[in-house]
């Protein structure tokens, strides 16, 4: 399947490009560890992120968020092909962008110190706007900046917050099937096709 005509591309974060589950998971238990609270192992973080993880935090936000700040990217780790084919997009002179759930606040900074800074024209963080994915919000917004219309532009991610987003704004989308989707496939939500390799969006677009 060959996808045409588009000439902004909208990326998902966490999940999609990158693997923060490591730092997260890390952020948590430096929380609980000041909390006294019992910690959690990795894969059972893995499940949460995403999903209303801050449910777990909303008491104790202030802490987790310094503890996250402070471990960004200690184990965070760039998916296999994403950032040669990030590199080969933007030579095809697609508009790359970032539409997140992740606060604004730790994008630059975490895209910079893994060497993805200056590949993205836009981010937008799930702070950014009044409301967020599933929301078509943040994807309309992108494309009224850069003044493409729906049908040029396309969504790409992991979880069902992106394809939601996607399908409820009419755009197409392209749903990976190694993030963090909680054990479910993401073809249930019906994006417009699946890639299991980052770096098979070269031959689709």
């Amino acid at each position: 399947m060959k996808i045409e005509n588009k000439k902004l591309i909208i990326f998902d974060l966490d999940g999609t490009l990158i693997d923060s589950v490591p730092d997260l998971a890390i952020s948590i238990n430096l929380m609980l560890q000041e909390l006294k609270h019992a910690e959690f192992n990795e894969s059972t973080i893995r499940q949460w992120v995403g999903n209303g993880a801050l449910t777990l935090v909303k008491n104790a936000l202030e802490v987790f968020l310094k503890a996250y700040s402070q471990n960004l990217a200690t184990s965070t780790k760039i998916y296999p092909n994403v950032a040669t084919t990030l590199k080969a997009l933007k030579e095809k002179n697609y508009r790359l962008t970032i539409v997140t759930n992740k606060p604004f606040t730790f994008v630059e900074p975490l895209l910079d110190k893994l060497g993805l800074n200056n590949i993205f024209e836009l981010i937008l963080g799930g702070d950014s706007l009044k409301e967020k994915k599933p929301s078509p919000m943040p994807l309309l917004h992108v494309c009224k900046v850069f003044e493409v219309s729906i049908e040029k532009s396309i969504m790409i991610g992991d979880s069902h917050n992106d394809i939601l987003s996607a399908n409820a704004c009419g755009m197409q989308s392209i749903g990976v099937t190694y993030g963090y989707n909680y054990n479910e496939s993401i073809d249930v939500y019906n994006p417009t096709t699946t890639v299991d390799d980052f770096a098979k969006l070269n031959e689709l677009l």
